[in-house]
Order: structure tokens, then C-alpha cells, then sequence
């Protein structure tokens, strides 16, 4: 009894690339089949990035870099301080100048009066005028003038039979002294100094006792 062949299964083809490397005696296997897929028409083929090229392509942090921006924060603001500091500067001496003017205006509305008094004076005719009148005039004008200063901060120095103070006198000359007690007092007053709250104007010009023994 004959038994029938079994067929043989038909192997596929091979392709070129196959062919030719069974033409070689090299076996072909499933990677090598997956290498030679083709690509489908009008697809460019793109392969996956690397990190490490997307993180240079972004610019790295380095230390340079880093320090880099630091300085320029720090620069820009040093730069607004001290546009800031140019204001305030600038904001404060136009206060002090706007102060210093009403300071002076409010002193010299004071002296007004007195001013128009001693304009009076002046221009008096002495013939028509008894000179004992004329003088009291003049006294009161001083007085006048004296109290608006002293009313802005003005303070006399009139140190007749006080101990002699050099922060505050002035020693024109001395001149002998009957006791003891009396040297480096002052005994009269040249020209009277000048206070204006507590700063000294002018010294007092005075003559000192000096006790010679």
C-alpha cells in the first residue's frame, strides 16, 4: 500500500536583501526582517530626541550663568536706590529751601511795624520836633524791634557785673579791680553780643576787672 506525499509547506519568499543573504549563507531571521520594513511613502522618518541634546539646545544652567544673573539683579537694583536716594535728595533740599523762605518771610512780617515806625522818624523834620521827643521815639522803635526778634528766638548779651565767660565775651581790655571778688568780672559792655536760640550770633565786646594784688 503506496502512502501519499504530504506537500511541503511553501517557505516565503525572500526578499533582495534575503536573497542575497542566503546567497551568503547568513540566515535570516525576525530582526532582520524588522530592520528591512519599509517605510511608508511621504512619512520622513524621525527618530526620538535625546535629552541630553534637548537639554544643551535649552542652554544649561551654569555657575557663570547663574552668577551671571545675580550681578545683573544686584545691578538693577542699585541702579533703582539710588534713583530713589536722587529723589528724596532732591525732594528734601527743595523742603529745607521752602522752609528756610517762610522762616524768613514770617521774620520780617514782624518787623514791619517797627519798620514803618523808624520810616516815620526818618523822615521828621528835627525843627519841628523837641529833641527829648525825638529820642523817645527812637527808643521805642528799638523796643519794638527788639521784641520781634526776641519773639523769633533772639537773645541779648548784656553781661554788665558777670563773671567773665570767653564762650560767650569778648575781652576788648581789663582794667583794675578793687577787691578780689571783682577779678574777671565785667565792668562794661563795648557791644552788647547776640544770641538767636542758643547759638551765638556775636560776642559781647566787654572790659574785664583783673585783680592784680
Amino acid at each position: 500500500m503506496k502512502h501519499s506525499k504530504k506537500p511541503e509547506a511553501e517557505s516565503p519568499s525572500p526578499g533582495p536583501d534575503g536573497a542575497r543573504r542566503q546567497a551568503d549563507g547568513d540566515p535570516v531571521g525576525p530582526a532582520d526582517e524588522a530592520t528591512d520594513l519599509p517605510v511608508a511613502a511621504g512619512e520622513p522618518f524621525e527618530p526620538e530626541p535625546d535629552p541630553a541634546d534637548v537639554e544643551a539646545a535649552a542652554g544649561p544652567t551654569t555657575p557663570g550663568s547663574e552668577l551671571q544673573r545675580q550681578l545683573s539683579a544686584q545691578q538693577d537694583r542699585y541702579l533703582r536706590l539710588a534713583a530713589e536716594y536722587d529723589n528724596y535728595r532732591k525732594r528734601t533740599a527743595k523742603e529745607r529751601g521752602e522752609l528756610t523762605s517762610r522762616a524768613q518771610a514770617d521774620l520780617a512780617k514782624h518787623l514791619l511795624d517797627a519798620l514803618d515806625d523808624l520810616g516815620r522818624f526818618a523822615h521828621i523834620d528835627p525843627a519841628t520836633v523837641d529833641p527829648a521827643t525825638l529820642a523817645e521815639g527812637v527808643e521805642m522803635v528799638e523796643r519794638k524791634f527788639l521784641k520781634a526778634l526776641g519773639a523769633a528766638g533772639l537773645q541779648q548779651i548784656d553781661p554788665v557785673d558777670q563773671t567773665f565767660d570767653p564762650a560767650l565775651h569778648e575781652a576788648v581790655t581789663t582794667e583794675p579791680a578793687l577787691s578780689p571778688e571783682d577779678d574777671h568780672v565785667v565792668s562794661r559792655v563795648f557791644q552788647v553780643g547776640y544770641l538767636f536760640n542758643g547759638q551765638l550770633l556775636r560776642p559781647a565786646r566787654v572790659v574785664v576787672k583783673q585783680w592784680n594784688g
